[in-house]
């Protein structure tokens, strides 16, 4: 009987223990690359950038810095976009509210935005006024 409340108490104190352990959350790397040829349908823009993402699989905080450069004009729009895959356009998921380089930002995602990211189906894109359906764009991927 005594082995019995041993193995019981013991097994109370695992199970307590691991109750009240905190829960270590994965901080994932996603990066962006912007460029014309990646606009659906592509444009002739000599633009480009790149845009570091960080997500806190906790939290589901959605945290990015980046910058651009050599557009056709001033950014008049930036957002994330989803669900799509490569080649495919899909609506704004997410939009910046400062678009002007260096960007950065932070955001916490609904459910169906972080399976979005965590599927591949994010991307990014800026718009200028010449190019208002969007003048460089890049897919957010997992950072090799």
């Amino acid at each position: 009987m005594q082995n019995i409340i041993r193995t019981l108490c013991a097994g109370l104190a695992l199970t307590t223990a691991l109750a009240i352990a905190p829960a270590y959350a994965d901080m994932l790397k996603f990066k962006v690359m912007l460029s014309g040829a990646q606009e659906v349908p592509p444009t002739t823009s000599k633009g480009m950038g790149s845009i570091d993402i960080t997500y806190d699989s906790a939290t589901k905080t959605l945290s990015w810095t980046g910058s651009y450069m050599d557009l056709t004009g001033p950014a008049t729009m930036a957002h994330f976009h989803g669900p799509a895959d490569v080649g495919k356009n899909a609506p704004v998921e997410i939009p910046l509210k400062a678009i002007t380089s260096p960007l950065d930002g932070s955001v916490v995602l609904t459910d169906a935005q972080a399976a979005d990211l965590m599927a591949g189906k994010l991307y990014f894109n800026i718009h200028t006024e010449a190019n208002k359906g969007g003048e460089v764009r890049g897919q957010v991927l997992p950072e090799k």
